[in-house]
């Protein structure tokens, strides 16, 4: 008796498809049941959560965390109200000019605020419930006075000069 070789794989795939189907109906009615029990996390919106590398120009690399959910201990997920944007940092060498965007969709420029301390600059934005939290370590000291920052279309950019080093006038010194 032949058997076809095609027919055998055919009933495998078959299964297969039948196994993921069965799999997909179940986490239909496990998410239902979640959303229809008023249960908290039928509340809490999409998870997100990633980290951004980028090289100093120190040449050490420098990572930072975003979005509202944080890896917890036993691989659980801790999510919270406070979103952390997306921020990215440039240094303009010929400007000496330390440069921060953030992305914060959803809210105005009246909702931004921004402080500068030594080392630090925090950034917060809240509207409704979209709400916003960054800190941003800074290595150089900065020259708050020629701080500008502006928001347009969900990004901010702040632009910040570098403090410029007293420059030491020349000096003879008599040698004995």
């Amino acid at each position: 008796m032949w058997i076809n070789p095609w027919d055998y794989s055919n009933r495998i795939f078959e299964a297969m498809d039948r196994e993921f189907s069965d799999a997909e109906d179940m986490l239909t009615r496990l998410i239902g049941t979640v959303r229809e029990s008023g249960s908290p996390f039928s509340k809490m919106g999409p998870y997100y959560y990633g980290y951004h590398i980028t090289v100093g120009p120190d040449g050490k690399p420098h990572v930072r965390e975003f979005g509202n959910a944080r890896p917890a201990s036993r691989g659980l997920i801790q999510q919270s109200n406070v979103r952390e944007p997306l921020v990215d940092t440039t240094f303009d060498e010929k400007q000496s000019l330390f440069i921060i965007t953030a992305e914060m969709p959803g809210i105005t420029k009246q909702d931004v605020k921004v402080k500068l301390q030594e080392g630090l600059v925090t950034i917060n934005a809240e509207k409704g419930d979209k709400k916003y939290h960054s800190e941003i370590p800074v290595e150089s000291e900065l020259d708050t006075d020629t701080a500008k920052a502006t928001y347009t279309n969900g990004i901010l950019e702040l632009k910040l000069k570098l403090k410029q080093p007293p420059k030491l006038k020349a000096k003879d010194i008599k040698v004995d």
